[in-house]
């Protein structure tokens, strides 16, 4: 009786580009528009460094001169930067076992598809708050953080008052800020006093919720210790995104034990998901940085000014 196999199903050239479509529809980071993938960041992803180094040319700054017909202008230069990002490479494999009760799907590609970018959308996700709690623990980045938790009574707690002076972090550039990134709780506690708003898209399916005109992500990975909460406030891009496919690089493949009888589901992830502005200045221990490495404020340094970094973090009691 003919029994039909991973290999049966899964062609490595349809599923991963399908894989890494499938991950961005379904990841909140995406769909908010904070993560934006660019060719660029493609490229860049699919080189074999561990670090990528991207010199940038920065602002003109000083005053203008009155105009005399007795001295010339003073001729000024505009200066240089380097941000630099970390290339993520990131792997998981699975036993036909965990797959089997899926595979009686009218279309069992799609379905062990969508489950591996479901797997994904959350990894990235993980990835991303990795990424943010390093990024402000950072000394560097101070002026984009705001912590009330240290106040008394309701003065520690977010309130539409105390979100308005985080988001006031970026000055007149605060408009650029458009979601936000909350742990359950503390959107539950909104929720209660009716600040959270919903919103249906004509493209969409379902309610998107918003917080004073913000768009609400939930999740867990936000930083909590006790009663104290991060939230993340972002600006559309702020998160450069690239998939990448060095020379080399197998994304997807599949293998087979004959004598256990077991198929497996290898899929591998080169990728950049880097916050524009702040500096990656780390050396892993190994091929790439771990989400603990990620964490680890001193391998992140600031690079451009606080107004042009559209992240801001909002540390707060509920």
């Amino acid at each position: 009786m003919p029994v039909t196999k991973i290999a049966d199903v899964i062609v490595p050239e349809i599923f991963n580009p399908y894989v890494v479509q499938r991950t961005m529809e379904l990841a909140a980071i995406f769909q908010s528009g904070i993560a934006q993938r660019t060719a660029e960041f493609d490229r860049l992803a699919s080189s074999g460094a561990k670090t990528i180094n991207m010199p940038y040319w920065t602002d003109l700054t000083g005053a203008d001169e009155v105009l005399s017909d007795q001295t010339a202008l003073t001729p000024d230069k505009i200066g240089t930067g380097q941000d630099a990002a970390t290339v993520l490479r990131r792997g998981r494999a699975w036993g036909a076992n965990d797959l089997a009760a899926n595979l009686a799907g009218d279309d069992p590609m799609r379905v062990i598809g969508d489950l591996v970018a479901a797997y994904w959308a959350r990894r990235y996700q993980a990835t991303l708050i990795s990424v943010l709690k390093g990024v402000f623990a950072s000394t560097s980045m101070s002026g984009n953080k705001l912590d009330i938790s240290g106040l008394t009574g309701d003065s520690a707690k977010i309130s539409a008052a105390s979100f308005i002076d985080a988001v006031q972090l970026l000055g007149d550039a605060k408009d650029q800020l458009s979601a936000v990134v909350m742990h359950s709780a503390v959107e539950a506690a909104l929720a209660k006093q009716n600040l959270i708003q919903y919103i249906q898209p004509s493209t969409a399916n379902v309610r998107v919720p918003t917080y004073l005109g913000k768009r609400v992500i939930v999740d867990d990975g936000c930083p909590v210790a006790t009663d104290v909460y991060t939230t993340y406030i972002f600006g559309a891009g702020a998160i450069a995104y690239g998939e990448g496919n060095p020379v080399g690089f197998v994304p997807t493949e599949t293998d087979r034990d004959s004598l256990a009888g077991e198929d497996y589901l290898i899929n591998r992830r080169t990728f950049i998901l880097h916050p524009r502005g702040v500096k990656w200045v780390g050396t892993p221990a190994g091929a790439a940085p771990s989400n603990a490495e990620l964490e680890t404020g001193t391998n992140w340094e600031r690079v451009y000014e606080n107004k042009a970094i559209r992240i801001v973090a909002f540390v707060h009691k509920i």
